[in-house]
Order: C-alpha cells, then sequence, then structure tokens
C-alpha cells in the first residue's frame, strides 16, 4: 500500500523533477549561449540533483508517516505483528500437547 502511494505522487509530481538527462541539456544549451561557463554548467547540475534528490527524500518521509498514520487509524493488523501472533499460537499449541 505505501508503495503504491509513493508511486501514485510520483507519477503526479513528476514534472517537477527533471531527469539528470534533461538537466545536463539544460545545461549545455546554456553554457553554449554562453550564459554559463563549464564549471558553473558543471555545478549548476550538481545543484539540481542534489535538490531533486533532498525533495524526493522529504517526500519519502512524509508519504510514509502519513501512511502510517493512515494505517494506524483504520486499525489494520501490519503482516509482522500477524505473523508475531502465529507464532505464539503454535507455541501455545506445542505446549499444550506436552501436557499429559
Amino acid at each position: 500500500m505505501k508503495e503504491l502511494l509513493k508511486n501514485i505522487v510520483y507519477t503526479g509530481i513528476g514534472a517537477a523533477f527533471l531527469t539528470k538527462d534533461k538537466m545536463e541539456e539544460l545545461k549545455d544549451d546554456l553554457v553554449k549561449q554562453g550564459k554559463l561557463s563549464q564549471n558553473e554548467g558543471r555545478d549548476f547540475v550538481d545543484e539540481l540533483v542534489k535538490k531533486t534528490d533532498s525533495i524526493k527524500d522529504s517526500l519519502d518521509l512524509k508519504i510514509s508517516h502519513v501512511v502510517e498514520e493512515k494505517i494506524k487509524q483504520l486499525d489494520i493488523v501490519r503482516k509482522g505483528d500477524f505473523e508475531d501472533l502465529r507464532r505464539q499460537v503454535e507455541e501455545l499449541q506445542v505446549a499444550l500437547n506436552k501436557i499429559p
């Protein structure tokens, strides 16, 4: 569920994130036009990559937090919790079977 929500959000805002290739194209255009030097262009792309990575990481955290809160509100049993209960029941059955 969490991955599905992440994918939906990423799809919705995907246009806001330039791919590294597109950033490189933009840099090349600016360098050709003489608006940036080669070094400035490289720094420009590096900064854009860092910013988009930072935004993506921040968005991941926010989405995870919202999904976790919604799961708690819906009172859905998590797989790990279910597996723990299953293990406990099996241990109890083994213990009961040992009683004469």
